[in-house]
Formats: C-alpha cells, structure tokens, sequence
C-alpha cells in the first residue's frame, strides 16, 4: 500500500489502462479525456480544491486496496472469514482443526488441561506453507470443551506460552490471575428469538455503558445481571440504543476494556458468550441496537496474554522501529500497511457482527489512528494540517474498507467514530470520498461545557456562544452530541453535576430542602442537556447513571483505592427514592428524551435561529414545529419576553421549571400563546411571541397552527 496520497491522474490512471502500448495511448488519452468528475466531499466543500490530489487519492488508494484483497475471495465480506479459519474449530464429522498464523516460528505446540500441561508430539501443529501457516487437526477425543488450553510457541533464540490470536474464549484462574484460552463448544448452540432486528434509531438515543460496573453491588456485573436489571430501565428511559464498552478481552479490568488483548473474545468476567448473545436478543426484543465499542486504534503489550511478540518477533502485527508503540497509551500500534493485519481486523469486524449480532459499532481511538503523531500536541487549526504527509494513509485505507465492509454485511449498521481533529470526510459515505462512518462523535461540546462551568461565572454565558459550539459543524456529516461520556466521569475528572453541586449532593438531595446550589445545579444539568440534545444533526450519547446525576466518580480497582470496586458501580437506588431529587433529573430526561423520539427524523430538521441577545441571556430556536426557549440568566426573569417565530397558536410541551422536574412551577403550561404581527416584520413571516421566561429555565413549545 502507498504511504503517500495519490493523484486519480497520471501514474495511477496508467495504471488502470489494459493496452500493449501503454505510454503512448495514455498520454493521447490525457490530452483529449474530459475532467474527470469531482468527488461529492470536493463538489461540497470548496475549501477542499487545494487539497484534491490527497483526496482524490486516498480514495483511490482505498479502491485499489479493496480490488486487490478481493481479487481472488470476490468481495469484502468473502475476503474477512480470517475467524472462520484461524484458531480452533470443531469439524462436522467431530475432530477438531486449529490453525494460526505465526510466519517467525519454528514450533507450535498446543498444551492444556489435556496434556497435564506438557508438550505432547500429539499436540504439535504443523507448518503448512510458506506464508507461516500452522495447522494441527485433532480426534474427536483428544480436547474438550471447557478445557483450557495456550501455545507454546519456539522461534530462533528464544519459546513462550501464547495465547492464540483468534481464541474466542479467554479465562482467568482466580487464584493465580493467569489467563488461558477456553475450548468453547456447548453441546447446543444458542436458539436466537429475533432475527432480523432492523433499529429505529431517528434519532439515534445511545445508552453508553460498561457492563461490569452497571451493577449496584461492589464488584462485577454480569451480562444476565444487565440484561435482568439495567436494561429495563434503559428502555423505559427511552433510549433507542446502547453502546456497550469493554466488551473485548482486556487483562486489566481497570483499562475501561481500551488494552484489549484477545480480540475475538468476548470478556469472560462479565460471563459465557451465550449470555451475551442473550443479551444482544433482549436488547433487540425492546427495540434496542446493540453497538459495540471496538478497539482496533492499538493492543495490549503484554505478551504472555496479547498479539506483542506472538511469533517471537514485535512486528508482526504492529509497526516497527519508534512507531510501534504508542507514546501516551503504553500499548501497541497496529500495521495497517500489512494485508495480513487488515484480514485480522476486518474479520473482527465480521466476527462480532455475525456471531453476536452487534448492530454496528463505535470505533475508539481514530485520531491516533489517522496521524503519525496521534493528534498528540496538535491544534488543527487548518485543512492543512489533514494533509501535510503527517497522515496514516494505511490507518485511513483500513477505516475505509472497514466501514465498506460492515455496510455490505448489514445495510442498517451503525458506525461512529471517536475523532477529535476534525478530519474532513470522515462521515462522508465512501462513494463520496468519504471514509464512511455514519457518524463522528462532537467531542468538542464536552469540552465547551466543562470550560464554561469551570471559568465562566452564570452572567457570563452567552446564547451566542452558546448556539455557534452546538452547531457548529460540517453540513455533509452527521454527529454523536453529548454533554458527558465515561471520559468525564473518571477520577481525575468530574461529571457535570459534580461541578455544580460538588460535595452538598451528600447532604442537601433531599426533595424538602431547598439549598440554592442544588437548586441551581438542577436548573443548568437540565437547560445544558436539552439544549445539546435538541441541535443534533445525527445523534445524542448519555453514560449510564448520567441522566439522573449519579453522584462521584468512577474509580476501577487497584493499588491505590485497595482494590475497592464501591465507585466502579451505578448507585440505581438514588434514583429509585422518591424522597431524593435525582428523580427530578430521572424524570426530566425521560421527557425530553420522548419529546425529541416521537419526532421521526428529527435530527434532520433544520435548526432555524429565532432569537439570541446575550445581554438578556435568552436563546430560541425552532425545529420542525418545535420552539426551544432558553433563559440563562441567573437572576432575571422575563414578563411578555418577545421572540420573532412563525405566526400561529403555540403550547407548552416541556419546561425545565416544572415542579414534577424539581423547578418551582412558575410557567403556566395551560395557556395558549397567540403570536402578535408587526408590520415592520409581517414581510419576512414572522410575529411576535411573547413568553413568560423565568430566570434559569428553558421551555419548548408547539406550534398548533
């Protein structure tokens, strides 16, 4: 594969040409061949044209890629059945076949429960080509299920136990916190009760979570745990979708599942794959996509559990020399360049798809995949810094025929990716030069919220600001909107509602008092998620627990906490009291929630900007025949408070002020707004609607007529 970016013209199209007098025919047809027509991402962004060779040529790069994987399987999804091959199988007439790929090895034996542990002739695999395929077929009685099992794997100068690259099981000992791969093949294979799940996800309402801790008790939770106990209340918050982390096998449980070391297992701590499978069908049973948070940005370095030196050698999955590890994450950098990783990733792909039915899945880590440096230290202040030569062409080859790859499986899937610098094209569809996620994540508006809550005081925020951070976006590309992910919650970090309540949550939560910081800390967690979910243009992202301001941290196990798990779990009992104001919070996000759900496309509609005044602090806006009015100021309410929006009849739909949501019912929800003409602005068809605005408060209104 190029590492530079390739022009369409030229060499490339010479390239494509079938004729014994190549150079000759080709310059002719240069000459007299018409401009070849522009990519959709050039045609929509002008500001593109300086860098149309990169562009062109990346997509370009991506086509050739995919035709030359394809050339003999036929197609993409053909091509990644590297699962179906790699690593242990049970024949159909009983005897078993593994296979691996080790190219540096000169042995390769499997030892486990079967063999006491030691090497047998019996077990060593032989080395069937030249490529480094080994394979070792087995009786019908010579391994188990349920039995444990590794490699051990001898190269020039040196041997180690390994765990093999496809194992689709992976389980620790409690006693001795070593991890060994697991034969997996129940007697009966799990009986799906929903096929064909197609998500209803306009507009896409994720439910991000982590199955370990979604439990209450301190310590582990389970797949059957979540879906007995969590994934009802999910449903009954009205999210259309949830996001599962962790869900890879990784050998630190405090790495929030981003160190994977066996890609095709699904964590054991959490239970068996059929449990998670029977998840994934309850999910779908309540209407409920399943995506997957996959980790293909970087591996695990250790090497007794992980791909780092499976062969003996450091790069056969990864890059060489200063590029191979990741300087800020301590783990390894993939070799996208390698045909060899490209059917490993792709086929993961395939793999968590077909055998778990994942709706589609969030891609971590894709800054540090797109750029030699991983984003690290850089501003990206302009289209140049997308393309300078500082970019991983192979990083973005792969993402390319990745997101190809999970359309042609399922034309309904979700991809999203975890981006920060803005790359432009990166949620284009592929035929329009994009890299062909369905969605990026807006990373930017955490952030903004967490600047404005630390350095701003409440007279201080602007609507203009506001209103420009929300919207403020690529028109072609859809995003994930979110207020807080995992990442704010960590320690070290601080949710929303822990900035603005801090440590008085642990004494003043109760519905009769009336302490004005929780009071103030109500208003704006409500005013600041509603205004973020109701300017999507794609989607919007809760972490669970989130939506009803779950108090603390998140703190996982480990030396410095004494192993504690009491912050790596959900409090769902705060909720659950009547008498605490979380419910407030609960209730309130169940509303507004099911106001923007029951809009079908929602997300699609333009957000039109009725009024924004900074000096009163009030920002409106309409989508379809929604009005969303918001007055952040913190001491100023609003008697008669005109807005210019279309003329009609206008009702109350939702107020933050609400009693039912912990505000101090101060809108009367009853009246109907009758809008007022003006004749200085009857010509561009609006009138005026006047509002009661209550200081630190938001409303939505719906146009009747």
């Amino acid at each position: 594969m190029s590492t530079k970016p390739k022009a369409t013209g030229g060499v490339a199209a010479k390239s494509r040409k079938k004729t014994d007098k190549k150079e000759c025919t080709d310059k002719v047809q240069a000459k007299k061949a018409p401009r070849k027509k522009l990519l959709p991402i050039l045609r929509n962004d002008p500001w593109l044209e300086p860098y149309a060779e990169a562009v062109e040529g990346r997509h370009a790069d991506a086509l050739r890629k995919e035709k030359e994987l394809t050339k003999e399987a036929g197609s993409l999804a053909d091509f990644a059945n590297a699962h179906n091959y790699f690593g242990l199988h049970r024949c159909a007439n009983g005897s078993w076949v593994f296979r691996e790929w080790a190219p540096n090895a000169t042995s390769l034996v499997l030892t486990g429960d079967f063999s006491g542990w030691q090497q047998q002739l019996k077990y060593a695999a032989t080395r069937i080509d030249d490529h480094g395929v080994w394979e070792l077929r087995l009786a019908p009685d010579d391994i188990r299920h349920g039995q444990l099992y590794k490699m051990i794997v001898s190269w020039p100068g040196g041997s180690g136990e390994r765990i093999p690259a496809y194992a689709t099981r992976v389980v620790q000992d409690e006693k001795t916190a070593i991890f060994s791969a697991q034969v997996w093949h129940p007697d009966s294979a799990y009986e799906w009760q929903h096929d064909n799940f197609v998500p209803d996800t306009k507009p896409l309402l994720i439910y991000e979570c982590h199955i370990g801790m979604a439990q209450e008790r301190e310590g582990v939770g389970t797949y059957d745990e979540f879906r007995e106990l969590v994934l009802p209340r999910i449903a009954a918050d009205g999210y259309n979708a949830i996001q599962i982390m962790a869900i890879q096998e990784h050998p630190y449980y405090g790495s929030f599942g981003y160190h994977v070391s066996n890609f095709f297992a699904p964590s054991s701590r959490f239970g068996t794959p059929e449990q998670l499978k029977a998840l994934v069908d309850a999910a779908h049973a309540a209407g409920i996509a399943v995506i997957m948070d996959i980790v293909h940005s970087h591996a695990v370095k250790n090497e007794a559990e992980g791909l780092g030196r499976l062969d003996g050698t450091g790069t056969q999955y990864f890059y060489q020399g200063a590029r191979r590890e990741h300087p800020a994450w301590d783990s390894l950098c993939f070799d996208y360049g390698k045909d060899e990783v490209l059917h490993f990733l792709l086929s993961n792909c395939k793999y968590w798809m077909e055998e778990f039915r994942f709706d589609g899945f969030r891609f971590d880590g894709v800054t540090s995949m797109l750029y030699y440096n991983h984003g690290l230290g850089q501003a990206f202040g302009s289209y140049g810094d997308y393309y300078n030569g500082a970019q991983d062409t192979n990083a973005i080859c792969y993402l390319t025929l990745a997101n190809k790859l999970i359309h042609s499986l399922n034309r309904h899937a979700i991809t999203i990716a975890e981006e920060m610098s803005g790359m432009p094209g990166l949620a284009l569809p592929v035929a329009d030069g994009g890299m062909g996620f369905d969605y990026r994540m807006a990373m930017g508006i955490p952030d903004y919220w967490i600047k404005t809550l630390k350095e701003k005081k409440d007279e201080d925020w602007h609507p203009t600001s506001i209103f420009w951070e929300l919207t403020n976006r690529r028109a072609d590309e859809k995003t994930i909107s979110y207020v807080e992910s995992h990442d704010q919650a960590l320690v070290g970090d601080k949710t929303v509602i822990f900035r603005l309540i801090d440590d008085k949550m642990y004494w003043h939560m109760m519905k009769d008092d009336d302490d004005m910081t929780v009071a103030r800390g109500i208003a704006l967690h409500k005013m600041i998620r509603l205004v973020t979910l109701a300017t999507i243009n794609g989607g919007y992202l809760n972490f669970m627990g989130n939506e009803f301001g779950h108090p603390e941290w998140i703190d996982f196990p480990r030396e410095g906490n004494g192993w504690s798990y009491k912050y790596a779990r959900r409090q769902w009992n705060l909720v659950d009291r009547e008498e605490l104001k979380y419910a407030y919070l609960n209730d309130f996000d169940n509303a507004m929630v099911q106001l923007v759900s029951g809009v079908h496309n929602f997300q699609a509609l333009p957000v039109r900007k009725l009024w924004e005044k900074d000096d009163d602090q009030v920002l409106a806006f309409m989508r379809g025949n929604l009005v969303f009015v918001f007055n952040f100021s913190p001491d100023k309410s609003y008697d008669g408070y005109g807005i210019l929006a279309p003329g009609g009849t206008y009702r109350t739909v939702l107020t933050t002020d609400s009693p039912s949501f912990g505000g101090y019912g101060n809108v009367d929800e009853k009246v109907r707004h009758l809008t007022q003409s003006d004749p200085l602005y009857a010509p561009h068809g609006v009138e005026w609607l006047r509002l009661y605005l209550p200081a630190r408060s938001a409303m939505v209104l719906r146009k009747s007529r």
